[in-house]
Formats: structure tokens, sequence, C-alpha cells
């Protein structure tokens, strides 16, 4: 399925097939009290907040706590950062092969958002 995030469309089945083949990945779901969070603050903020979140958390050159920075509970996207491989820089790596050791382009920032978001609406249908 191609989903698209500004003017830029991404084909994300392979990746998430691959996701789905891993054991730690695949655990990873919404409970009911994240999936109401999404329902009350709407898509628009959530979407802003996985936003601010990679901005934060993902797309800078250097991240003293690589590795551990992102929550694995609190917040829908947090858990949605781990079940996508966008949680840390070496699981972006691994998993989306965008280098670490220099900052995150906007387009690629853009990029673990569309993954994230994908994710989580994938989630609230599923």
């Amino acid at each position: 399925m191609k989903i698209s995030t500004t003017a830029t469309a991404y084909d994300l089945d392979d990746l998430f097939g691959r996701l789905a083949q891993s054991a730690f990945r695949s655990r990873f779901h919404l409970s009911d009290k994240e999936k109401y969070y999404i329902e009350a603050k709407g898509w628009d903020t959530v979407r802003r907040h996985a936003a601010e979140l990679i901005a934060k958390r993902l797309a800078p050159a250097v991240i003293p706590n690589d590795g551990r920075q992102t929550p694995m509970r609190g917040h829908p996207v947090f858990i949605a950062q781990h079940a996508t491989g966008c949680c840390c820089r070496g699981c972006f790596e691994k998993w989306h092969h965008i280098p670490a050791g220099r900052a995150l382009t906007p387009a690629e920032q853009n990029y673990a958002v569309a993954v994230v978001m994908e994710w989580l609406r994938r989630q609230m249908q599923g």
C-alpha cells in the first residue's frame, strides 16, 4: 500500500512484511487506552506529536543515550516507533537502511513519521 506524506508517497508493504517476521517488533500492539487516546486527540495531533518526537529523539546526528531514548510505553507514537524500528538510530539503520552518525534530513524525518503513522493506522483498523 502506498501512503502519502506531503508530496512523497512510500510503499511500505515490504517493510511491514519484514517487521512482521520479527518476534520483537511484532509483539507491539496498541491497547484500548492508546486507541482511545488517538480517537480523542485526532490524527492531526498524533501526527504532530510523531513529528516532534522523531525530530527530538531520532533525527539528531548524536544522541547521547541512543538505544534507550524511546520509552516502551506512555504514548502511542513510542509504541509505534518500537514496532517499526524507528526507535533509535541503530534500529533505524537496520530496518530502514538510513545510516546513523548524521542528522536526518527533513525528507528522512517525514519518512519516519509516515512509517509510524501507517503502523498506527493499521493498528486502529485491526
